[in-house]
């Protein structure tokens, strides 16, 4: 019996998947629990349907993903923290304050789990920040770090 998998099974597929299962294991396990559903017509259609849709979406996120790389790239965002003088700074810079920077600065709403820091930033000065924007496209940030 052919069915639509309604969630990941280990061992048999994916969620969204069509597979061949034999009908006493679709009857009494899989059915039951909701775990698939039958392989009519009308389900592989919607089915299509379904990872169309996906396809699109993630293609959709994707251009939005490399035109947010496009305009990091000539972006300078200001950080401002507390300093104690010198250059030295209270703490250091947080993802979470260059996220929120470059959110009032530039309107883009980045998550600041995005955001890569090779070192703690805890002197005034210029740096380069990586981005990782999702689905293998990455962005370089210039961030310039001052003291209120």
């Amino acid at each position: 019996m052919k069915v639509i998998l309604q969630q990941d099974i280990r061992g048999k597929g994916k969620k969204g998947q069509m597979i061949e299962v034999s009908d006493g294991y679709a009857r009494n396990y899989m059915l039951p629990r909701k775990l698939a559903i039958e392989a009519t017509a009308d389900n592989v259609n919607t089915m299509r349907m379904t990872d169309k849709a996906q396809q699109e979406k993630r293609q959709r996120e994707r251009e939005e993903a490399f035109a947010i790389s496009k305009k990091m790239a000539d972006l300078v965002v200001i950080v401002r923290c507390k300093g104690g003088g010198a250059g030295r700074l209270f703490g250091s810079v947080t993802t979470q304050e260059i996220a929120d920077s470059l959110k009032k600065q530039t309107g883009i709403d980045l998550d600041k789990r995005k955001i890569v820091l090779e070192e703690q930033i805890k002197t005034v000065g210029d740096y380069k920040v990586k981005c990782k924007l999702g689905y293998e496209i990455n962005a370089e940030l210039k961030l310039k770090v001052e003291e209120l």
